[in-house]
């Protein structure tokens, strides 16, 4: 395994270790570990959480470690794409006819949206602006690229057909079932997988 998939895969074990802390911390009621800008956060706390149910609440903590597994997932992905294309095509990839136009039509779309409604732009960088399943088809589309790190381009479309599934209910803010959290973890596992 290449030092770059060895410090990945550390990363990602060290998350699947924060979350059972965080399951500990949960269960009995303790604070294991300093959390950072914990100060901020527990000032929003006291003046708009008490404003919500405390089974709300309590749903949004136990949420928010999936969304954050799925954050660093996500962005890993990312990364590997650019890296891969940026390899391949030089740093001008995006406009070098290597992602599949409808894609970049939908990203150029997105991109033009958020201009129109005012707020900043979440990025500069267009790939920021695909969702999880283009960024399947972008794998798919250059196989020959990604072959040299992924072992098997069914595999890579099983996996990313299930994570994809499972972002919805993160992204969109419901409950994930205990054996979609298994589900996740199985995912993420199988990801990383892909590159021994």
């Amino acid at each position: 395994m290449a030092f770059e998939e060895q410090v990945k895969s550390f990363g990602m074990t060290n998350m699947l270790i924060e979350t059972d802390l965080d399951e500990i911390e949960k269960a009995y009621d303790v604070e294991l570990r300093e959390q950072k800008g914990q100060e901020v956060a527990s000032e929003i706390k006291k003046a708009y959480f008490p404003q919500f149910e405390s089974e709300l609440r309590a749903e949004a903590a136990e949420m928010a470690r999936s969304y954050e597994l799925f954050y660093c997932l996500e962005k890993t992905i990312r990364q590997q794409i650019a890296e891969m294309l940026e390899s391949m095509h030089g740093q001008d990839w995006w406009n070098e006819k290597v992602i599949p136009q409808h894609i970049v039509g939908e990203v150029n779309k997105r991109i033009q949206r958020e201009r129109e409604s005012g707020i900043t732009p979440r990025s500069t960088d267009p790939l920021d602006y695909t969702n999880f399943g283009e960024l399947g088809e972008i794998i798919k589309a250059n196989w020959g690229i990604f072959a040299s790190i992924f072992n098997n381009q069914k595999a890579v479309e099983k996996i990313m057909f299930n994570l994809n599934s499972l972002r919805n209910p993160i992204a969109h803010c419901s409950q994930l079932a205990e054996d979609e959290k298994l589900r996740l973890e199985l995912s993420l596992r199988d990801w990383f997988r892909l590159t021994e």
